[in-house]
């Protein structure tokens, strides 16, 4: 199989570590330098799902249980089982994100062979961080599955299927940059509870995702660039057709501007432009 369809393989793959192992095995595979160049009609087919590969997107276990955001409930990060909540949520959103880096590989036609081995990169990255998180978790007596979880990444991820400018505007660079702003005051939280482990893995995590933003954020541009938009304009208008979250402050600038968001860009997050 190309690597797109070995990508949608992975996604669809439910048990966690298998999928995993996948990923893995993907970017072994295909991560070469100089970098590797996907043949030309690997890149321009479009792939559709056999029923089957619908009833499976994205793979995910029976547990952890998928419930509305409002029903996970907030557990104080200073109690032995609401720290396990708290890094049960982290890893189900670092388990999410390994599906939307394999995502984009299989499901859009057409892009340079940088895309497809950039969000594969990405994939492995993620599928590094739930290890370390999992690991972390059984380390304390919980796994991944004890806690529901929600799935607002992939309803975004759903909501762009068809639109790759939406696919990169608002996943990567607005629901995943969240993450840059987060992670310091979680790791403080963690800190505080004595769990030191944890911070240096939201260390990794947080190194790691500025390159995932900034990956976001190339593609973003180079779509931007290729259609003639502007993309400061062209954001808040992808924001209400998709219903987007509109972020608040405040704003890991410092890490969103290592990502590559433009002074313009920060400008508007501040609502100052």
């Amino acid at each position: 199989m190309s690597l797109r369809h070995q990508a949608l393989a992975a996604l669809i793959t439910c048990e966690p570590q298998a999928k995993v192992a996948a990923t893995i095995e993907l970017q072994s595979r295909f991560s070469q330098v100089p970098p590797f160049e996907l043949p030309e009609a690997e890149r321009i087919e479009v792939i559709s799902l056999t029923s089957a590969q619908q009833a499976h997107m994205p793979g995910h276990p029976a547990l952890p249980k998928l419930v509305s955001a409002t029903r996970v409930p907030t557990r104080s990060a200073f109690t032995v089982d609401g720290r396990a909540a708290l890094l049960h949520a982290i890893c189900h959103i670092e388990f999410n994100a390994i599906n939307l880096a394999l995502d984009a590989v299989w499901r859009f036609a057409g892009m340079p062979s940088a895309f497809y081995t950039d969000w594969l990169r990405v994939a492995h990255e993620e599928a590094l961080h739930f290890t370390l998180l999992r690991t972390h978790l059984q380390s304390m007596g919980w796994d991944y599955g004890d806690f529901d979880a929600h799935d607002g990444l992939w309803f975004m991820c759903e909501k762009t299927q068809s639109d790759i400018l939406g696919r990169m505007a608002l996943v990567p660079r607005t629901l995943e940059a969240r993450g840059l702003d987060a992670t310091p005051l979680i790791q403080d939280k963690l800190s505080r509870a004595g769990d030191a482990r944890a911070v240096e893995i939201l260390d990794i995590i947080l190194r790691d995702e500025i390159g995932h933003v900034a990956v976001g954020n190339h593609w973003f541009h180079h779509l931007c660039t290729q259609r003639g938009l502007d993309a400061i304009d062209i954001y808040p208008k992808l924001i209400k057709q998709y219903d987007a979250p509109r972020m608040r402050p405040p704003f890991n600038e410092a890490a969103r501007k290592a990502a590559g968001f433009t002074d313009a860009e920060m400008a508007f997050l501040l609502g100052d432009a």
